[in-house]
């Protein structure tokens, strides 16, 4: 059974009625363009088929009440009297709500389910997801319209000064902006979109290794700031200015560490509108290139791959067919991401189990994504 219709026949089993309205946000995986997005870079991200649902209805009051399926629980709070909690899944509808009438906008109270595939802390964005469903749930009954990028900002205030995890604008945008069977290039300065189909006959598999990151805040917030003290070096807002050649002529009076962490921004903003034009042309062969010295740069420049990711992305690389891959999210464990010939994808899935198995002792996830439209919502 899919999960639109277990959160549709668990709210009809709650309430006694069916559910007027159901609505849905994507995860995503990002295919280039990593630790670029808080630079004021460009990313590539895709939605993936995989999501949180919500089938609600309006309530009379100002209170949200929400039984989820993933955690066998039911949670709620009131608009009145909202404050931060300790780390709980309704901290993220919480503190969307929060964003929202912080903004002006004037919400009406819900009750209903709510369950999602997004594997949490894999780097596939589900707190994004809960962020973009839950405003899509308040846009629904409260009526107020839907607008993408307005509502991928708030979330990221909500993830921001809510929950306290520093992100940038990229995965609220893809999960509220995503077009289905394109990913989409991201400009993180402007917010500026545009679409690029995937080349043709291949397929994005994301590469689960099975170890979490557990959110490396100090890690994190370590390389924002070795970011944000090469920017300064060179007199720019942000790395997004400084050009290959500016880089190259002045990066010797920065120390060898801040060196390399500005040397992945810049080539990786550049790989990245390469990564589109390459697309544009259908040829996997260079986004698969791509793809690889990516993941050697996070690795070697920026230092935020791990021995789980780089066994995988070695795993996925050794099959037929496969373009390239690399690691995608924050990094230090979640997933990697590779590019293969769609006819031989399930080989792929098994060959990748089996050498990832053999060289780590662990059973990855591994799972071949559509790219999927953003979050959307239904009334019946």
């Amino acid at each position: 059974m899919s999960l639109s219709q277990r959160v549709q026949d668990e709210f009809r089993q709650r309430f006694n009625a069916s559910s007027p309205f159901l609505v849905r946000a994507p995860g995503r995986v990002n295919l280039i363009g990593e630790h670029t997005d808080y630079n004021d870079g460009f990313v590539l991200p895709m939605a993936i088929d995989r999501a949180v649902w919500i089938a609600l209805r309006a309530r009379e009051d100002r209170r949200v009440v929400l039984r989820s399926l993933d955690f066998d629980e039911t949670a709620e709070f009131d608009f009145d009297s909202l404050a931060k909690g300790k780390a709980h899944w309704i901290e993220y509808v919480k503190g969307t709500a929060w964003a929202l009438q912080e903004a002006g906008y004037r919400l009406r109270g819900f009750e209903g389910v709510i369950a999602g595939d997004v594997p949490i802390g894999a780097g596939l964005s589900s707190s994004a997801a809960m962020e973009m469903a839950s405003a899509r749930a308040f846009a629904a009954v409260s009526d107020f319209a839907w607008e993408p990028v307005t509502m991928a900002k708030l979330g990221q205030r909500a993830e921001n000064q809510w929950i306290g995890v520093n992100c940038g604008i990229m995965d609220q945008t893809i999960s509220a902006a995503g077009t289905a069977g394109h990913a989409l290039l991201i400009d993180c300065r402007s917010l500026e979109r545009i679409a690029a189909p995937l080349p043709p006959d291949t397929a994005v598999v994301v590469l689960d290794t099975a170890t979490r990151r557990g959110l490396v805040d100090s890690a994190y917030n370590e390389r924002r700031a070795q970011c944000e003290s090469a920017a300064r070096f060179f007199g720019v807002h942000a790395l997004r200015d400084v050009t290959r050649a500016a880089f190259e002529a002045k990066a010797s009076g920065l120390d060898e560490l801040t060196r390399r962490r500005a040397r992945h921004v810049i080539t990786e903003n550049e790989r990245t509108l390469q990564a589109v034009d390459a697309m544009r042309r259908g040829d996997a062969t260079a986004l698969g290139r791509l793809m690889d010295a990516s993941h050697e740069s996070l690795r070697d420049d920026f230092e935020v791959s791990s021995p789980a990711l780089d066994a995988i992305v070695q795993c996925a690389r050794r099959q037929p067919k496969c373009f390239g891959a690399r690691m995608t999210g924050a990094g230090f464990g979640g997933c990697a991401v590779a590019l293969v010939e769609i006819g031989t994808a399930s080989a792929f899935v098994e060959g990748v189990h089996r050498c990832y198995r053999q060289a780590t002792g662990r059973s990855p996830n591994v799972y071949v994504c559509r790219p999927s439209a953003g979050a959307e919502a239904a009334r019946f």
